[in-house]
């Protein structure tokens, strides 16, 4: 069979077989990815793209790392499967290690597929250790598509698939841009974060176990706490006997310029949940850690928690290696340097461009906010609505060879965190002049 002929049957099989993520299928034609490396991918013409998504944001260390892929390798020869009942060498090494990475008062780590199962076993654990039933996560949040995850979630997505899990509670995002209270930074007192506590007070903290939030907001646009967020959520779940959970799926290993997000504010969680940069989306992997004091009840209290691939020996040795790559190459402080040249850019890029509202940046975590009056706000698309124009500059930037998450009005730039300062100049050329479209729309 000729390479023609295999990329034929293969957009055959696509079309026919498979149902792909989010869309309505007659209207997908998704390109066929037929080899990449680093940054970059490409499709059977030849088409070389760069990957300013990193895939979901899961790519860190880029496509096909010599190290993770020879990790890998070694471990199947080894041992490929052994369930969770059992101790195995490699498990064992990735828990210690992740715990090591971590502040003093972790303990444990408990192993699962990915980020959504990762979330929703840490609400297990936190409500059976507090013997409270309540979560509290914000309007403005995705913690993954499983039917407890997407509940948590105050995402658009959850809508359609509710009635959801019970005893979720939801409040406001510290979205600095469009302050749901109308105030602005600094003298806002921090509402966004105070009105937490009195809806607190509404549900009865006696009934309230854990407030989860992403340590930074993910693909609801980007939203960077301001100083001293993240610090009085702390203080708040301090005085009402409750659990700061912090996930980590997508700001975990580096995509923030530290190891995980939270580390860019003063504050210790309780749980912590982690996926997606753990090994790069290389094999499947999540994790919830849990401090010590968590670890030692369930010494002797049941774990209500189990999964058939719980610590799957290669998706562990895939993210040994990576862990090592991200410490060997000083890959998460490429993340913290080449963030600041990203800032700079983007700053530089909001000049240049009338359809740009905002950007938020931290590390090579990225959004762009395009409007169609900077005065009013108004989204330059309508949120949760058709891509209208948004779609043209999508289209645009992946014929100039970029591809990225575009999503309402938002632009997400999270390249793999292996990219140099030349790829990225380059790929941020691309975007600009793909936003030429979004400012001629300004005039019309």
């Amino acid at each position: 069979m000729t390479d023609e002929e295999r990329y034929k049957e293969a957009k055959e099989n696509d079309r026919k077989y498979m149902m792909h993520s989010w869309s309505v299928q007659e209207k997908l034609s998704p390109v066929l990815v037929t080899g990449c490396e680093g940054i970059y991918y490409w499709d059977e013409t030849g088409k070389k793209y760069m990957d300013f998504g990193s895939q979901l944001v899961n790519l860190n260390i880029g496509h096909n790392h010599p190290k993770v892929q020879q990790a890998i390798k070694d471990q199947v020869d080894d041992i490929c499967f052994i369930g969770p009942q059992f101790a195995n060498e490699t498990r064992g090494k990735l828990a210690k290690k992740i715990i090591e990475l971590l502040p003093d008062n972790f303990g444990k780590c408990f192993f699962t597929i990915g980020g959504a199962d990762a979330n929703e076993n840490a609400i297990k654990m936190a409500r059976a250790f507090t013997g409270k039933t309540k979560i509290f996560s914000r309007y403005r949040s995705y913690h993954g598509a499983t039917y407890g995850a997407i509940s948590l979630s105050g995402d658009p997505r959850r809508p359609p698939v509710e009635p959801g899990i019970p005893g979720v509670v939801r409040f406001f995002d510290p979205y600095c841009y469009r302050c749901p209270f109308g105030h602005k930074y600094p003298d806002c007192k921090m509402e966004c974060a105070t009105h937490l506590e009195e809806i607190i007070g509404y549900e009865n903290k006696d009934t309230c176990a854990a407030v989860l939030v992403e340590s930074i907001t993910g693909t609801n646009g980007v939203f960077v706490p301001p100083a001293g967020y993240m610090e009085k959520l702390r203080e708040i779940c301090d005085r009402n006997d409750m659990l700061l959970i912090c996930d980590e799926v997508m700001t975990g290993f580096g995509r923030t310029g530290k190891m995980f997000g939270f580390e860019n504010f003063d504050i210790k969680p309780d749980i912590i949940t982690m996926a997606k940069g753990v090994n790069s989306g290389y094999v499947p992997l999540g994790v919830a850690c849990v401090s010590q004091e968590i670890a030692d009840w369930y010494e002797s209290n049941m774990l209500w928690c189990g999964l058939t691939y719980s610590g799957h020996p290669v998706s562990c040795a895939a993210a040994l290696a990576t862990i090592e790559a991200y410490e060997e190459e000083k890959i998460v402080e490429n993340s913290a340097a080449l963030g600041e040249v990203l800032k700079e850019e983007l700053l530089a890029m909001k000049e240049k461009h009338p359809s740009i509202g905002d950007v938020r940046v931290k590390g090579l975590f990225a959004c762009i906010e395009t409007v169609k009056d900077r005065e009013t706000r108004e989204p330059l698309v309508p949120w949760n609505g058709a891509p209208g124009v948004m779609g043209e500059v999508a289209a645009k930037m992946k014929e100039l060879g970029v591809t990225m998450f575009v999503r309402w009005n938002f632009i997400f730039i999270t390249p793999p965190l292996v990219i140099t300062k030349e790829e990225l100049l380059k790929g941020l050329s691309c975007i600009s002049e793909a936003l030429k479209i979004a400012d001629a729309a300004l005039e019309k």
